[in-house]
């Protein structure tokens, strides 16, 4: 099962949500690769540090090294469990990000190489039990390979009016990726983030998300400086924190999506 985690707005709390819910459930024990595709490498940094430019040429750079191999020899091409690190941390691995990402993008926009990482996720799938993939912050060709390649997306709310007016062109990009690329994929829901049950706005704009119909899950994120802290110690959560009150809902979080997922297997 792979998810991808966007949102056209930056700031929302994707490589967050990606990276504390790929590592509570690689801690209970499901193997989970993280694929981070974009070219700011948050997602990639949080989990193992600056990646090496020098150190990694760039065709063996993780995400970048797996694309650039589609515009090359077929007999040279890798598998694609070639480009997959080990994190620190037990059954969370990375297919991390590198500035060539950004290099490459036109040229690989340009051949039409958006299907290629389906064909790659394809051959993961029955390597790892989860598949998460964090994208850039706009609807372009890493995020369009994305959810042509996942089986759901989660979209990060952080309870801002900006960000509501930014859901419907989202929510419209996304409906239109289905009809014309993946029927299948399925919008898991919204994540409320940065949720603060005290102000009066978050409370107000969630409640006319859900009555225009959005698929708001009830599992609320809350702001905290855990989470700098999380980012600055280069610990997801689960690890730096595992009882504080802000970990606690991610498990929660995770949790509620691993019985839709059971659920949603049943009534197939």
């Amino acid at each position: 099962m792979n998810r991808v985690v966007f949102n056209q707005k930056g700031g929302v709390g994707k490589t967050s949500i990606t990276c504390n819910l790929a590592a509570i459930g690689a801690s209970q024990g499901l193997k989970t690769l993280i694929l981070d595709l974009d070219v700011q490498g948050n997602t990639t940094h949080y989990l193992v540090g600056a990646v090496d430019a020098e150190q990694f040429p760039a065709q063996a750079q993780g995400v970048a090294g797996l694309f650039k191999q589609t515009v090359g020899p077929r007999s040279m091409r890798k598998n694609p469990d070639s480009f997959v690190w080990e994190t620190p941390f037990e059954n969370l691995f990375i297919m991390p990000s590198s500035p060539v990402l950004g290099q490459i993008e036109k040229d690989l926009e340009s051949r039409y190489k958006i299907y290629k990482l389906r064909d790659a996720i394809a051959k993961l799938d029955s390597e790892y039990d989860r598949i998460y993939i964090d994208t850039p912050p706009n609807f372009n060709f890493y995020s369009k390979s994305a959810l042509i390649a996942a089986d759901s997306v989660l979209v990060p709310f952080d309870c801002d009016s900006f960000a509501r007016q930014s859901l419907y062109e989202l929510m419209n990009n996304i409906e239109e990726l289905q009809e014309d690329h993946n029927p299948q994929l399925e919008v898991e829901g919204i994540v409320i983030n940065q949720f603060n049950a005290q102000a009066k706005l978050p409370g107000e704009l969630v409640a006319e998300l859900k009555g225009e119909g959005f698929p708001v899950i009830e599992n609320f994120l809350t702001s905290s400086v855990k989470m700098r802290e999380s980012h600055h110690e280069m610990r997801p959560l689960i690890y730096l924190a595992p009882s504080h009150k802000l970990t606690q809902a991610y498990v929660d979080l995770h949790n509620q999506l691993e019985k839709n997922i059971k659920k949603r297997r049943r009534s197939k």
